[in-house]
């Protein structure tokens, strides 16, 4: 395949519509999810059906174990990846600092950055030219958060993604030569299952008026923006920070 690419957290929500765009821009998908198998099915079915060439992938991207087996079975159907969208991520329940636990700031860390990480290490082991490969793109899902800081709500979330900025960062300076560009999407309030997780279902509703443009943004508005960075028409765009969040 010329074209691999592996989407985290790819059934539901930003994940699922990257996957979907992604395919029909040629791409063959890998449809990471962590338990949620029927949602991981639905969104490979969609692809097959559309034409496009998909699988589903298990893996907490928590586990090394597990994100080592995922990358092994991709490159067993498929060859070396050229894309991965680090997409997979978990808020907690609105709460401030002095009510959180060190439990969920762990759990915060190991999925939002330390997964994002190891799935980055194990696709420039495959993408970078120092190891045989023919280079490739990295986009990693911040958020507006990492700027905002969310008090009162998610400030863990928030330094979880502040660390990936400056992650992406430091990652595209490093591996720009070995022809790997590393971008990030920062989406802003976006209408998708990841709240209702966090106990506040109707959280873009109630403070969309915060939003310059009025209202939240879609899944797909994010996908497209990640597909493009991850295009050749961003062929000159590395270690970039992409705003989606409707100038909030």
């Amino acid at each position: 395949m010329d074209k691999v690419i592996l989407v985290t957290g790819g059934s539901r929500g930003i994940g699922a519509a990257t996957a979907l765009l992604a395919a029909r821009r040629g791409y063959a998908v890998a449809v990471n999810y962590a338990a949620n198998s029927l949602a991981a099915d639905e969104v490979v079915r969609r692809i097959r059906a559309s034409g496009g060439i998909a699988m589903a992938v298990q893996a907490d991207v928590a586990h090394e174990g597990q994100v080592l087996a995922m990358f092994e079975r991709i490159d067993a159907k498929w060859g070396r990846l050229t894309a991965l969208v680090n997409n997979a991520g978990v808020v907690d329940v609105a709460a401030r600092l002095d009510a959180m636990t060190v439990q969920r700031w762990r759990r915060m860390f190991d999925i939002n950055v330390i997964g994002s990480m190891l799935c980055a290490r194990e696709a420039v082991r495959r993408m970078a030219r120092r190891h045989g490969g023919g280079g490739g793109a990295i986009v990693n899902v911040s958020s507006a958060a990492a700027r905002l800081g969310s008090a009162g709500q998610y400030v863990d979330y928030a330094a979880a993604k502040g660390a990936i900025d400056a992650f992406t960062l430091g990652l595209a300076r490093e591996v720009a030569a070995d022809g790997i560009r590393v971008n990030a999407v920062r989406p802003g309030l976006i209408d998708t299952e990841i709240h209702a997780s966090g106990g506040w279902a109707a959280r873009v509703q109630d403070l969309s008026h915060q939003v310059p443009m009025q209202r939240g943004g879609s899944a797909e508005e994010v996908a497209h923006a990640i597909v493009w960075l991850l295009s050749e028409e961003a062929s000159y765009t590395t270690m970039s920070l992409l705003e989606v969040s409707g100038g909030r």
